[in-house]
């Protein structure tokens, strides 16, 4: 088989580990094996490994570093936030709040406590894929006690007004929760400028490890456990801790947020001259998301008369990474949950097509996508039975 070049432009759905972090989690994969909760000398040593990497998780996101707890990943820290507030604060009210955007690991967790007999108000979003403050001050009442709203959208990319959102939650005396895990190590988070009390982060979404994050619960917040087994994390989290993965975690973290802003900026000109490629050589397409309030890397443009799948398929022939939206539900031939909710038809939002850039990319990448995308559309488009552009 001829050999052909790969340009990944799926950052969004898991990014590879970088080289130096590797290097940071071999030792505790074989020299420096020990268990934390042990008292011996190897266990000790294991122990203050996870204290360091909880130091950077805290520093980056300018918590405490006892207000950070590692877990398995985002869906895990989501499970906990809103599973955790909901059954503790239950005495005081039955009520949640979430948007309707989020990722199925917020919605589905709501759904299932719907079944416990919680009542969950589902905030919808404008065109652009934004939470309107004034709907959640239309819907929160006195018996709400979480807001759970994304810091960014991993489809659309669009981030949200979370400091607002945070503000009006806290003027009703309720929690505010955000699912940070697109945000983190891509765009600076800080949990006190923005007043949220727990935030979402996944490793493996900043080119760390698969299979580990952590939750950050500001500290009084009233919060029960869902694991249940031994003392780890300070009596919150049970379960033996992942060293090797939790190192990784927190030298990923290190490395994302140094110098954040200006890897920001070159990711932000390679996906605006994506952006602008697309359309100025591709008609009938529309951009989703909002124009600037978004993530650096991230671009979601709807083809219309043609499938998403088919385009990834064609996509992939040539080497390009992609995706047709959430990694999770890449296997759903159901049209995106988030498309629709900004009013996207059905059909258009089939024709979707997410990139997501980060720093390895480069702009000879890009000019190969411009090039390869237009013929991959124009192929589509000639056999599609979706209709034909007018010409």
């Amino acid at each position: 088989m001829e050999d052909r070049q790969l340009v990944y432009m799926d950052h969004a759905a898991t990014t590879a580990v970088d080289p130096e972090i590797v290097q940071a989690m071999v030792p505790y994969l074989h020299n420096h094996f020990g268990n934390p909760s042990s008292i011996y000398s190897i266990a000790r040593e294991a122990k203050e490994a996870v204290d360091s990497a909880r130091v950077k998780v805290a520093a980056a996101l300018g918590a405490k570093p006892d207000e950070i707890f590692f877990t398995s990943g985002g869906t895990e820290s989501d499970n906990w936030a809103i599973k955790g507030v909901a059954y503790a604060n239950r005495k005081r009210g039955d009520h949640l709040i979430t948007s309707k955007i989020e990722h199925h690991a917020v919605l589905h967790t709501c759904q299932y406590l719907e079944k416990q007999g919680f009542r969950v108000t589902y905030l919808p979003v404008d065109q652009y894929g934004l939470v309107d403050p004034g709907e959640l001050e239309r819907s929160i009442t006195d018996t709400t006690t979480l807001v759970s709203v994304m810091y960014a959208n991993n489809e659309i990319g669009t981030i949200e007004p979370v400091k607002e959102l945070a503000s009006i939650t806290h003027e009703h005396g309720a929690y505010f929760h955000t699912d940070a895990v697109q945000a983190v190590g891509h765009i600076p988070v800080s949990v006190d400028s923005t007043g949220v009390d727990l935030l979402s982060l996944s490793g493996h979404k900043f080119n760390g490890p698969k299979g580990t994050g952590a939750l950050y619960i500001r500290k009084g917040i009233r919060i029960d456990n869902i694991l249940h087994g031994g003392g780890q994390e300070r009596n919150r989290r049970a379960g033996t801790e992942n060293l090797a993965g939790i190192v990784g975690t927190g030298k990923a973290i290190e490395l994302a947020t140094t110098g954040i802003e200006e890897k920001g900026a070159r990711i932000r000109a390679m996906r605006d001259r994506l952006i602008s490629g697309i359309q100025g050589s591709i008609p009938h397409t529309r951009l989703n998301g909002h124009p600037s309030l978004r993530l650096p890397g991230n671009l979601n443009i709807s083809f219309d008369f043609i499938e998403g799948e088919s385009m990834l398929l064609l996509l992939d022939s040539f080497g390009i990474c992609a995706s047709t939206g959430s990694a999770c539900t890449s296997d759903s031939l159901e049209p995106s949950h988030v498309l629709l909710a900004t009013g996207l038809p059905a059909e258009t939002a089939h024709g979707s097509l997410r990139l997501t850039l980060d720093v390895e990319n480069t702009d000879e990448e890009v000019d190969y996508v411009l090039l390869t995308l237009a013929k991959v559309v124009g192929r589509l488009r000639e056999m599609s039975p979706l209709g034909k552009p007018a010409t």
